[in-house]
C-alpha cells in the first residue's frame, strides 16, 4: 500500500525530514526525562523550576525548536497517513492546507505561552 504515496518513498526529501525530525524529538525527550528522573526530580516538576528555565534563552530556543519540529513532525506524518489511506484530488489540497494552518497556529500559541512565561509579552 506504501507504493501509492510515492513522495514517502525511501530516499525522498519528505522522507528524510520526517526521520530527521523523529530522531530530534526522541533526543530532546530522552535529554528532558534524563534531567527529569536522575538529576533534579524536585526542581524539574515545579512551575517555579520550569518558569525561571523558561528565563534563560537558551532553553527557550530549545523549546521553540522542539515545538516547531513537532509540529512538523505531526503535521507531516498526519499528512503521509491521510494520502496513504488513498486521499487525493481537492480533498488532499484542502487537507493539506488545514493541517498546516492548524500546525502555524498550533506553534504561535505555543511561542506565545513561552514569550509570556519569559516575560518578553
Amino acid at each position: 500500500m506504501a507504493e501509492r504515496y510515492s513522495s514517502f518513498q525511501s530516499g525522498s526529501m519528505s522522507w528524510f525530514l520526517q526521520r530527521v525530525t523523529a530522531a530530534f524529538l526522541v533526543v530532546v525527550l530522552a535529554f528532558h526525562f534524563f534531567m527529569l528522573h536522575f538529576v533534579n526530580h524536585a526542581y524539574e516538576v515545579t512551575f517555579a523550576g520550569t518558569h525561571a528555565r523558561m528565563s534563560q534563552i537558551g532553553y527557550f530556543l530549545t523549546m521553540t525548536l522542539f515545538l516547531l519540529t513537532a509540529a512538523f513532525h505531526g503535521v507531516n506524518g498526519v499528512y503521509a497517513a491521510l494520502i496513504n489511506q488513498g486521499l487525493s484530488g481537492s480533498r488532499k489540497t484542502a487537507v493539506k492546507w488545514v493541517l498546516v494552518v492548524a500546525g502555524v497556529l498550533l506553534s504561535a500559541q505555543g511561542i506565545y505561552v513561552a514569550l509570556v512565561m519569559n516575560g518578553l509579552m
